[in-house]
């Protein structure tokens, strides 16, 4: 028996060698990469390397700090779609009555909405003259808490609701010196105007757009509009062909749910192109499947108390997209999030999901390698900067990390450039 305890513990000598630790040279010369006299010595900065096989932390810098996440707050939002929404949208609910259907939009993002997969409106109401709709459970505001207010009219500020149209944007392309909008329902609202503008604007308050036909060029194709009941009336009523009335009562009981689309393919286009629409209306999803209402600032409340209740730091964590300056998380708070999604997913889902180095969504065009070695989620606003991910060794092995930077004066361009330095590093260590 002794000498069997003996050989266990040898084995598992063995294996512990295994896993990659830091040496003293190693560590200094990280240190030395993210101290006092190196670039990130002029800004915040966090970080954290941890071995995901022996589950210790191979480095860490101002790890408890809090930083401003921008778009890897949907890291947030992945976690809580696996664990509420498991494989489908949740489209509607409704109840009918004869030939007419009433229904209560659950903040299904896919209605219209680029190349996801459709929701077979057509044959689902096929069977009814009149739908009537009521958004009577929408409790989150058309804007989340702390959204810049001069966002509104670029692509990534797409209002929220409960049943969004073509992602709640208009589409414009460039005929001539003018635009032509795409639903063309919009088109009588478009007008030329002698201000010095060089793309297609919104008014504020309404849905008025103005372009100059001296300087226009077209760059961004999509423009949010300002939803309301009505026009969505409008617009339902010319895709579908049928008579679509607004009635704003509350949902009852006993009513029928209709899950119309797979999930997996818009968890993708969330991560891989940072799109925030799509990430604040799955948490409006997240909520109305856990309340039947459609409330992110409870599902958020919710997630916190039940499934993150153990992360080290608490997070401060008030939308879907990570629009919001309010947000506020720290380096070993993500990836002790990450850790769960890591955990969760088969290793083929969650490369699908990640953002890969010179190849694949928001990284196609850094991290640059023969072989990608970053599968990470960025995370960028004016002045904020990060990264949460993987970082795959010369050994072959993976390991997490956050990377996190918050008020620098750069570019961002530049952050990023010295961020690769350091993952280089990193890379050639482990």
């Amino acid at each position: 028996m002794r000498k069997l305890f003996t050989g266990l513990l040898l084995i598992l000598s063995f294996n512990l060698s295994l896993f990659a630790q830091l040496t003293r040279d190693q560590y200094l010369k990280l240190e030395s990469a993210l101290g006092e006299d190196s670039f990130f010595n002029g800004h915040l900065t966090g970080f954290m390397l941890y071995d995901l096989d022996s589950q210790m932390v191979l480095y860490e810098k101002n790890s408890h700090q809090r930083f401003i996440p921008a778009s890897t707050t949907k890291l947030f939002t992945l976690f809580s779609s696996l664990v509420v929404l498991n494989d489908s949208t949740q489209t509607l609910r409704y109840v009918t009555d004869g030939n007419t259907i009433k229904i209560w939009g659950s903040g299904d993002p896919s209605w219209k909405y680029k190349t996801l997969y459709q929701p077979d409106f057509q044959e689902f109401l096929a069977p009814y003259e009149t739908i009537v709709f009521s958004d009577a459970n929408m409790m989150s505001p058309a804007f989340g808490y702390g959204w810049q207010w001069d966002d509104y009219y670029y692509n990534y500020s797409a209002e929220r609701s409960s049943l969004p149209i073509y992602g709640n944007l208009v589409k414009v392309k460039k005929v001539g010196n003018a635009p032509t909008v795409f639903p063309p329902s919009f088109q009588a609202d478009v007008f030329p105007t002698n201000r010095t503008i060089r793309e297609l604007e919104r008014d504020f308050h309404s849905n008025k757009f103005y372009y100059n036909p001296n300087n226009f060029r077209a760059r961004e194709e999509f423009i949010p509009f300002i939803t309301s009941p009505e026009l969505l009336m409008q617009l339902a009523s010319d895709v579908t062909g049928k008579n679509w009335i607004y009635e704003p009562d509350s949902l009852p009981t006993l009513h029928q749910e209709w899950r119309g689309a797979p999930l997996f393919p818009i968890l993708k286009e969330m991560m891989l192109e940072s799109d925030n629409f799509l990430a604040e209306q799955l948490m409006l999803m997240v909520s109305d499947r856990l309340f039947q209402r459609l409330d992110t600032e409870r599902a958020i409340e919710y997630m916190l108390k039940t499934y993150l209740y153990d992360l080290p730091d608490e997070p401060q964590w008030v939308d879907g997209s990570g629009l919001s300056r309010h947000d506020l998380f720290t380096p070993r708070t993500m990836v002790a999030l990450f850790e769960k999604i890591y955990r969760m997913l088969p290793d083929q889902q969650l490369f699908e999901l990640l953002p890969a180095g010179g190849r694949a969504g928001t990284l196609e065009n850094s991290y640059k390698a023969e072989q990608p070695y970053i599968f990470a989620k960025t995370g960028t606003m004016s002045n904020n900067h990060s990264l949460v991910g993987l970082v795959r060794g010369k050994s072959g092995r993976y390991y997490c990390f956050a990377f996190m930077n918050s008020n620098y004066p750069w570019k961002a361009s530049e952050v990023r450039r010295e961020m690769e330095k350091v993952m280089v590093m990193v890379r050639e260590m482990v």
